[in-house]
């Protein structure tokens, strides 16, 4: 009897056991707030794909692009109301609920001099992601958790219908911009106009914009502004480290496991890594394409300019901070890692440009290199 019993509580256990694991799967149905065709839906459906392949297949996303469910800017509040288990966009989208939010995004003007691995270290080492949450959960009082995932920076100043050499060209020209980088732009002169993606082509056509901010490289190629303006001036300090991001309704979040918990953790910073070296291949092809195929000017932005939103950024941000407790705690907490951070890597790092000019000295006038003679040699 004894191997009958033995054998028999093996079966058992193992029945347990497949009835657990098949209790364990988790099916979420979650949208993004891009269309499918642009890179930054591709960092979505990555994760996705990490997701399910590391939970091994007991974890499964639905991803979905702009406006499948809900239109795109409502999948914040459709989250906590859990009309969707989760959503992928960027926190710059809800500073029409609070002007904080901007700070998730990393903020503008290169947040104290922080590039990208300075702007996820304050995120994962300074507290910002425990900010981040608090900001949306009892600032905003919403039912989400919060985690970054998208670092789609640093992005171009913009493209323009004719050269600008310093400030004062730009003054007057109506351009499309959006958020918080939208009103630091209307202090330094510009008109701005705030419309989605997809519009801002057929308004340049019709003349009524005359230059407009997207993000750059293979995302500005995709939706074809070179076929409307030849003149795209890089970099842009208005968003040098913007980070995007991937939330979950708060019960939905509760309700999973530990162990599905950290893998969707893991997922999200892999995705942050994995995918941004792709897309800054992808930005260099983009980049070379546009050039030789498409005649693009691509230019250095002005200094002036650069130096100018800087300013401009620090005086709202002083602003804000006096009006909102949260906001100055937020933006206190990224200047104090920013003044530990910034200093010492200056020192330890050599500058980007000193091996690169060695190796690909930048031409006179601004230019990027056409890569022309590069790809010859």
């Amino acid at each position: 009897m004894r191997p009958f019993i033995r054998s028999f509580a093996a079966l058992a256990c193992t029945a347990a056991f497949a009835a657990g694991a098949q209790a364990q799967q988790v099916n979420l149905k979650m949208q993004a707030t891009w269309p499918a065709s642009l890179t930054l839906y591709e960092n979505f459906t990555y994760f996705v794909d990490r997701v399910t392949k590391i939970s091994g297949g007991s974890l499964k996303i639905e991803a979905m692009p702009a406006g499948q469910v809900v239109p795109a800017f409502e999948v914040l509040d459709a989250t906590s109301k859990k009309v969707l288990d989760g959503a992928h966009s960027w926190s710059g989208y809800w500073v029409g609920k609070n002007k904080a939010a901007i700070l998730c995004t990393g903020g503008p003007g290169g947040t104290f001099g922080m590039d990208m691995i300075d702007a996820i270290g304050w995120m994962h080492h300074g507290g910002g992601i425990e900010l981040c949450n608090e900001f949306f959960q009892k600032e905003l009082k919403l039912n989400v958790q919060w985690l970054p995932i998208l670092p789609s920076g640093p992005q171009a100043f913009g493209w323009f219908k004719r050269p600008i050499k310093n400030l004062a060209d730009f003054k007057g020209m109506k351009c499309r911009q959006t958020g918080m980088a939208a009103e630091v732009f209307q202090r330094m002169g510009m008109q701005t106009v705030n419309m989605p993606g997809g519009e801002i082509i057929p308004s340049a056509q019709r003349g009524v914009i005359d230059c407009a901010e997207w993000v750059g490289g293979v995302e500005d190629l995709r939706l074809g502004f070179h076929n409307v303006w030849k003149y795209h001036y890089t970099p842009g300090m208005h968003e040098n480290v913007t980070i995007g991001e991937v939330i979950f309704n708060g019960d939905v979040w509760k309700a999973l496991s530990p162990t599905h918990q950290e893998i969707i953790k893991s997922a999200s910073n892999e995705t942050f890594l994995i995918w941004w070296a792709k897309w800054q291949r992808q930005n260099a092809d983009a980049i070379r394409e546009l050039q030789q195929k498409h005649g693009v000017q691509i230019l250095r932005t002005p200094p002036d300019i650069l130096v100018e939103f800087l300013k401009t950024w620090d005086k709202i941000a002083a602003e804000e901070a006096q009006k909102s407790p949260f906001f100055k705690k937020t933006h206190d907490s990224q200047r104090a890692y920013a003044s530990l951070v910034v200093p010492a890597k200056r020192f330890m790092f050599p500058p980007y440009s000193f091996a690169a000019n060695y190796y690909w000295p930048e031409p006179k006038g601004g230019a990027a290199p056409g890569a022309k003679k590069a790809a010859a040699k």
